[in-house]
């Protein structure tokens, strides 16, 4: 989601974690008023796109020819008023949203020790959904617009494509997304205030790593990020903090636009 906002559209969305955040929580809500974990998210994907579709048009859309600082402070206001809404309507508590129940069990691999089972199918879904992803940015007509929009805007426009509706939906995909990682992750996460801050960093990472606007470089580059987090944690638990960012400073020392990124 962060490599179409920050990749291709060009927008420094600091609020894109709280996308996140509002996803764990309607997940929350939604499993307990529905009763059924996935058709709570595929309305939390409605509701989150109907999100992103009024953000856009309402604020977002002004910010397309401003300077990064503009898109810094007004997203950053976003993250305060997503905050204070959330600590409104959901107050302040942590909460849990119960993994599914098919899902429920884990594989064991040894004798003392097991995975869960939903663990595995959430690594499935991302993969299919980064796969997706992909396909529609490289292989489709609608993703040759993207790319084309994140080149030169001006010349999209003036061949008749209207860019403010193409921007509106890879916005409300963005913030989809986002959210969809927040639900999908609910299960195995507590549900709690300023969770999307967690998350906000590390996605900043993976795009600059992956390089900017690169699906398939954000994909690369969560999976090398997850690599070295899990092995930092278990070999080099003093600096494990670090691990990440030495390893985003190594790769851009090496390749300064990214892995897959656009000399």
């Amino acid at each position: 989601g962060l490599t179409l906002i920050f990749g291709i559209m060009g927008i420094i969305n600091l609020a894109h974690g709280s996308f996140y955040m509002i996803g764990a929580y309607l997940a929350f809500s939604l499993t307990g008023l529905i009763g059924n974990f996935w058709l709570a998210l595929a309305a939390g994907v409605v509701i989150a796109v109907l999100i992103g579709l009024l953000l856009e048009w309402l604020v977002i859309r002004f910010l397309y020819d401003r300077d990064h600082l503009y898109q810094v402070l007004l997203t950053y206001g976003l993250i305060l008023i997503f905050e204070e809404s959330r600590s409104l309507v959901w107050g302040d508590d942590v909460h849990g949203v119960p993994v599914p129940a098919a899902l429920d069990f884990s594989i064991p691999l040894t004798e003392n020790l097991s995975y869960q089972v939903y663990r595995v199918a959430m690594s499935a879904i991302c993969l299919a959904i980064a796969a997706g992803m992909y396909w529609l940015i490289q292989k489709t007509r609608l993703g040759m617009m993207i790319r084309a929009g994140s080149v030169n805007r001006e010349m999209v426009q003036s061949l008749g494509i209207n860019i403010g509706l193409l921007y509106r939906v890879v916005f409300a995909l963005g913030v989809a997304l986002a959210a969809f990682a927040g639900m999908l992750g609910s299960p195995v996460s507590s549900v709690f205030p300023g969770m999307g801050n967690q998350v906000l960093i590390v996605s900043f990472v993976v795009v600059v790593i992956g390089g900017i606007g690169s699906v398939k470089g954000a994909l690369v580059a969560a999976l090398a990020i997850g690599f070295a987090d899990t092995f930092g944690k278990v070999l080099l638990p003093q600096i494990a903090g670090m691990v990440v960012y030495l390893l985003m400073a190594a790769i851009l020392l090496w390749r300064p636009q990214g892995i897959f990124g656009r000399a």
